[in-house]
């Protein structure tokens, strides 16, 4: 995914939108929540190419509370993450060619790999965010370009033999930024290693989690690599026809559940800074007009022509499987960004949105959460990862999980 911007705190108990029955306004439209599963508080992902490690952590912090409510406080170290899943990516790119990217993106499956290969660990024994760079919060500017010049002179090198002594180079560029990972820690008055804290403290089962999606270019009820670049690990997704998918995400959220989410947000519809309805996703019933361009583009502003109108935000597009397969195939529908979903509300109309925790910081209205709506959710979404145990059992069992 690719992405930019993120910091931490944000007393959820006190945003709009939060508890049930609550009710927040944004100009035109009037949000009553529905459902609201436990969330941790708004991070910030600054200026950092990682949504995909705070949406996923998001996620698997809220799997813990539900487990265990005593456990509200769980606070995943993104750091921890990251550089593991950065040293595996500069292997795999190097190994590859070049072929396979090396970027500040990743996927929610990289959480889960690295829950299972090497643990996780709480937040604050890293350095950061008390970094040597002096920042306190992410900044890949001055960071991550000369490590990812350095991969890709080796990757695409002409040498006949290369020197392994470049993996303790990467090593010590992600050591000397991040911190060195812990093997070990106390936490709680209780020592554990990174892979013991999953056990034993958070309690999740790494094979507890699957990826869905949904396109007509492979066989429904079956699973395939999604065809993006920063799916690294060639990680696969089960497929299932679009209602399939979206009751998925429905009776998850309603359920109690919540869900890693990765979507294009580059869309017109996907209000950023400017207009009515800010922090609000929809899929206007309008002529197109250009997109909003990347994740960044929501500090400079969206582009002229795609604000949307309250006109627009009550009449949405009818999405329909060919409209989702034909924005995937032309790249109208791209791997942008990671959020986590975790309830649902209504508009004043009656028409139902998710509620999505995003990692951009308390930005705009409702303080770094968003109302996206069904449509939306449907049209633009590239995939999921949920507990299985969250799937309905008749579409568990045509998975075949």
């Amino acid at each position: 995914m690719k992405k930019i911007q993120a910091t931490l705190l944000a007393a959820l108990c006190a945003l709009p939108g939060f508890a049930a029955d609550s009710v927040s306004s944004n100009d035109s439209l009037v949000f009553t929540t529905v459902i609201a599963n436990p969330v941790t508080p708004i991070k910030n992902q600054n200026n950092s190419g990682t949504c995909w490690s705070y949406s996923a952590l998001a996620f698997l912090e809220s799997e813990v509370i539900k487990k265990d409510p005593k456990k509200k406080d769980i606070d995943l170290c993104e750091s921890f993450l990251v550089s593991k899943t950065y040293t595996d990516r500069a292997d795999r790119n190097v190994r590859t060619h070049g072929d396979a990217s090396f970027s500040q993106g990743g996927s929610f499956y990289d959480a889960i790999f690295c829950m299972d290969r090497y643990g996780l660990i709480p937040e604050g024994l890293m350095p950061y965010p008390n970094t040597l760079y002096g920042d306190s919060l992410f900044n890949f500017t001055a960071f991550f370009p000369p490590m990812e010049a350095y991969i890709h002179a080796i990757s695409k090198s002409d040498a006949k033999k290369i020197n392994p002594i470049w993996k303790k180079n990467v090593q010590s560029m992600l050591d000397g930024y991040f911190g060195e990972c812990p093997t070990e820690f106390t936490y709680k008055g209780v020592k554990y290693t990174p892979k013991s804290f999953v056990k034993d403290y958070l309690k999740l089962d790494p094979n507890d989690y699957v990826s869905l999606t949904s396109y007509t270019h492979h066989p429904f009820y079956s699973s395939f690599i999604l065809e993006i670049q920063d799916n690294w690990r060639w990680a696969s997704s089960y497929n299932l026809p679009l209602d399939e998918f979206m009751r998925v995400m429905d009776e998850a959220v309603k359920n109690g559940w919540t869900f890693a989410w990765g979507a294009d947000v580059s869309e017109e519809g996907f209000s950023r800074r400017t207009g009515k309805n800010r922090c609000v996703a929809t899929v206007p019933d309008t002529k197109a007009t250009a997109g909003v361009g990347s994740d960044q583009s929501r500090w400079t502003g969206e582009k002229a022509g795609a604000k949307i109108s309250q006109a627009d935000a009550a009449g949405e597009k009818v999405i329909t499987q060919e409209m989702r397969q034909e924005g995937y195939d032309n790249w109208t529908t791209t791997d942008d960004h990671g959020m986590q979903i975790y309830g649902i509300a209504k508009d004043q109309n009656g028409k139902e949105y998710f509620m999505m925790k995003n990692s951009w910081g308390e930005y705009g209205p409702y303080k770094g959460f968003w109302y996206v709506s069904k449509p939306y959710v449907a049209y633009k979404t590239m995939n999921i990862v949920i507990n299985k145990n969250a799937i309905p059992k008749d579409i568990r069992k045509k998975l075949g999980i």
